[in-house]
């Protein structure tokens, strides 16, 4: 413990700081930890790159430490494949020097399998670099435009540079006395002539003069944005080149002739706008990834495609004049990944493609996907059936199938998928589709499928089991969703959606008039006015947008979730009767013993308004991690049970405005006369609850008066599947610890992970510790939608041993001093956002 104290205390409180030097300690002996605070010690506090350097300078071999450094000086957001591909043919053992950079916080892999590293992090590495020397030109590695541009134009570059970046497009402030508007920056490629060791190069936009037969000859990485010529020249020395990226350039031609490029594993030429045809891929034979997107005026595909034995990625979006691709692209066995979308005029795929058995993901958006077929397979098979169509030159091994905006409506889709038995992950996006296609509900499991903006959708009936991600995000005219499994997806996007009132085992909306007698009697409200409007706001809407439009005025609504009834009311006259009032957002009571009354639940109301400072019990947590508004915790503490509960749709209060929120809970045999009850509310930081108060609703009552309601009211949800006896029943799925059940979904990213309330901070950082948590400052960047999240049980990792509890510790400092648990304003005062296509 002592320990750990000292290197929170070393790091000066800084996260970063904790997290790599925290890293680089676990699982060591104490006798390393007290060497290293010793080390620590012995550094100014101001001098936190040095701290840092500790996990770099405990990097276990010099290969390790120099992959380090070319990822900080050039490969900062590249995927992983690429960089290994051109790290591993400069003699470096890639994959296992990125794990051990992982396993020392000095790097991370994003979701897109792209490295990324923190800017501190990174100008520690290239500080390293700079100590070299103070003359760029005897530096391992050149990255700043400045002293690229200084060594090439004063020629003096040596035989230590093995890496050097100059792009005078994304730093335009590098003074060039000749540049101008129209001008491309002049350099000579004698410049090249002295550095024998150049391994990485990448340029652009720049015009080289000259020759280039003292070029450097072990170039594996060529990446020449902007490139200026029409083909590249005959004696450019490409032979060890492994990957090779010429885009947004003039060429018409890749290089004149054939080339024999045994090295090369990734090409390029995605943006070449001039490029007609591609080059002939005959001697080439280890060509891993052909990348030729938004090639606009490409006609024609060499036919020695066919012969590429390795090529596993091809990606040919919005090639939009191509026609036709080669029939023996059938040939190519190894090919994991085709890329047509936004290839409008191609008209012909040959249906010797469901041959192609290693094929996994096909990518077809926005591609007039009826006229794929070949002219002579359309006269051999007439399209009697949709199947000739489109599903049956598939290969089965298909796992991933993206049709978004191919303007597929109901009858384009077969009876059924029943050849794509591998598909795992499917998008209909943006097509004008009303219903589920048939042929989906015999899918027997899916990890994603997406539906995002189907405007015209209606329902999704006896939709199949999709395990991970269901996105159904601004579908304006989508009402009802329901499941063939009770075994809902980890997260479903909904947010967009207006028209939405029903989805099962989640949430059901209905008008008051139309919510069942007994229900209306429980809560008073059979005399309110049915003219009366509330503004409403549901948690995914303002997560995922944040702006005002997203919150309208809408009549008063009846909400079914996990077994509790809601609705909320504008003002502060609150219906009813309520036996239990308080000033203020709790209250406790003592259950009466009333031998011939059963308890049947709680009736509960709040009003609350908007707020500007600070109340009891507000929940001071970042709104993205926690999206709840307002919650009821209702705490049996005679038995140790609490139940937690936040809305998925809620009253939004005007200015200088209250709003209430009446609930029903039904406890079936939860609540005993003479159990002690606490009920709070919480809200975030913008609200406050005024009043709030509680009135037991008992069994007796509702016998006494069914029959009465029944003549007035249509009691047509006894056996709706939003309002069973949940609390009275099996709760296993929502306990996220002994005795506290939390009835909500939370937001992607945060499964199995419940904020208990009455230790609200606290608890984050224990579920932080356990590792069911995790927050980065790009997660609140990148994330724009909001989701259901299914909660399933997790078990923490157990990690034992001293270190590990130690680093438990100083990762439970980070996280209090680095997130700091701040509610968002945008639920009230929401910022706009500019909203994006994809889902």
């Amino acid at each position: 413990m002592a320990h750990s104290h000292r290197v929170v205390y070393q790091s000066g409180g800084l996260p970063l700081a904790l997290k790599v030097l925290g890293s680089s300690l676990s699982g060591k002996s104490i006798a390393v930890w007290e060497s290293a605070l010793n080390k620590l010690e012995a550094i100014p506090n101001n001098e936190i790159l040095k701290k840092i350097r500790i996990s770099f300078d405990s990097l276990q071999d010099d290969h390790d430490r120099s992959l380090f450094l070319h990822i900080a000086c050039f490969f900062i957001g590249m995927d992983t494949y690429v960089i290994s591909r051109i790290l591993d043919d400069c003699g470096f053992y890639t994959t296992v020097a990125i794990q051990n950079l992982i396993d020392r916080c000095l790097v991370t892999i994003d979701e897109n399998n792209k490295v990324e590293m923190h800017n501190m992090i990174r100008d520690m590495g290239r500080g390293i670099v700079r100590l070299e020397s103070e003359d760029p030109g005897k530096r391992s590695r050149l990255w700043h435009h400045k002293d690229s541009f200084k060594v090439l134009t004063e020629n003096t570059g040596t035989k230590t540079i093995e890496g050097l970046a100059l792009n005078t497009y994304t730093h335009p402030e590098v003074d060039i006395p000749s540049r101008s508007s129209n001008e491309l920056v002049g350099l000579e490629t004698n410049a090249f002539a002295r550095m024998h060791k150049l391994r990485l190069l990448q340029l652009g936009p720049v015009q080289l003069n000259g020759c280039y037969e003292e070029f450097p000859k072990g170039l594996r990485w060529l990446c020449w944005l902007e490139f200026p010529l029409d083909s590249l020249p005959c004696n450019f020395p490409l032979e060890r080149l492994v990957v090779l990226e010429i885009c947004y350039g003039s060429l018409r031609q890749v290089w004149k002739g054939t080339k024999y490029l045994p090295s090369l594993k990734i090409l390029n030429l995605s943006h070449s706008n001039a490029l007609i045809e591609t080059p002939d891929f005959s001697h080439i034979p280890n060509l891993e990834r052909l990348i030729l997107k938004d090639c606009e005026s490409l006609v024609d595909v060499h036919e020695s495609i066919g012969n590429l034995e390795r090529l596993i990625y091809w990606n040919m979006e919005d090639c939009k004049n191509i026609r036709k691709l080669p029939k023996n692209m059938c040939m190519l066995k190894a090919l994991e990944t085709l890329i047509i979308s936004g290839c409008s005029n191609l008209n012909e795929l040959p249906m010797e493609m469901r041959k192609m058995e290693s094929l996994k993901m096909f990518q077809a958006d926005r591609v007039p996907i009826h006229r794929l077929l070949t002219t002579n397979e359309v006269n051999l098979w007439p399209r009697k059936t949709p199947e000739i169509c489109w599903v049956s030159y598939l290969p089965r091994t298909i796992v991933d199938l993206s049709l978004s905006d191919c303007n597929l409506s109901d009858g384009d889709f077969p009876r059924d998928f029943g050849q794509l038995s591998s598909l795992r992950r499917l998008d209909l996006s943006w097509n004008p589709i009303s219903g589920l296609p048939e042929c989906i509900r015999g899918v027997s499991r899916l990890d994603q499928l997406s539906f995002y903006s189907c405007w015209r959708l209606k329902s999704l009936v006896r939709l199949p089991r999709v395990v991970k991600r269901l996105i159904l995000s601004c579908c304006s005219s989508l009402e009802k969703v329901s499941f063939q499994s009770i075994y809902l997806p980890e997260s479903i996007r909904i947010s967009g959606n207006r028209s939405l009132v029903e989805v099962e085992y989640g949430y059901k909306l209905e008008l008051l008039e139309k919510v069942d007698a007994e229900m209306i009697n429980l809560l008073g409200l059979s005399n309110l006015e049915s003219t009366k409007t509330i503004m409403m706001a549901t948690i995914y809407d303002a997560n995922a947008h944040g702006t005002e439009e997203k919150m309208c005025p809408s009549p008063i609504l009846g909400l079914y979730q996990y077994g509790i009834f809601s609705t909320f009311l504008p003002g502060n006259e609150v219906p009813g009767q309520f036996s239990h009032k308080t000033a203020g957002s709790s209250i406790s009571f003592t259950l009466p013993l009333l031998p011939n009354l059963m308890i049947r639940g709680l009736n509960i109301f709040a009003v609350y308004s908007e707020s500007n400072n600070d109340s009891p019990n507000k929940i001071n947590v970042n709104y993205r991690i926690f999206p709840y508004p307002i919650i009821t915790e209702v705490s049996n503490k005679s038995k140790g049970v609490k139940w937690i509960y936040g809305p998925t749709f809620f009253g939004v209060p005007g200015d200088g405005q209250d709003a209430i929120w009446l609930s029903h809970w039904k406890f079936g045999n939860q609540l005993e006369s003479g159990n002690e009850v606490t009920v709070s509310l919480f809200t975030i930081s913008e609200l406050q609850v005024k009043e709030c108060g509680v009135q037991l609703a008992y069994e007796q009552e509702q016998e006494q008066e069914e029959n009465m309601m029944n003549s007035q009211h249509n009691n047509n949800n006894k056996t709706d599947t939003f309002y069973p006896h949940v609390i009275g029943g099996d709760l296993s799925s929502f306990e996220v610890r002994p005795g506290t059940y939390f009835l909500c979904r939370l937001p992607i990213g945060l499964t199995s992970t419940i904020i208990d309330m009455d230790v609200r901070a606290s608890v984050l950082s224990n579920y932080l510790i356990r590792g069911s948590l995790q927050i980065t400052d790009k997660e609140e960047e990148q994330q724009s939608d909001y989701t259901l999240a299914a909660q399933g049980s997790s078990n923490s990792n157990n990690r034992g041993g001293r270190g590990w509890k130690v680093l438990n510790l100083i990762i439970a400092a980070v996280f209090f001093l680095s997130v700091p648990l701040v509610a968002r304003s945008s639920l009230l005062r929401p910022k706009k956002r500019h909203s994006t296509r994809s889902p």
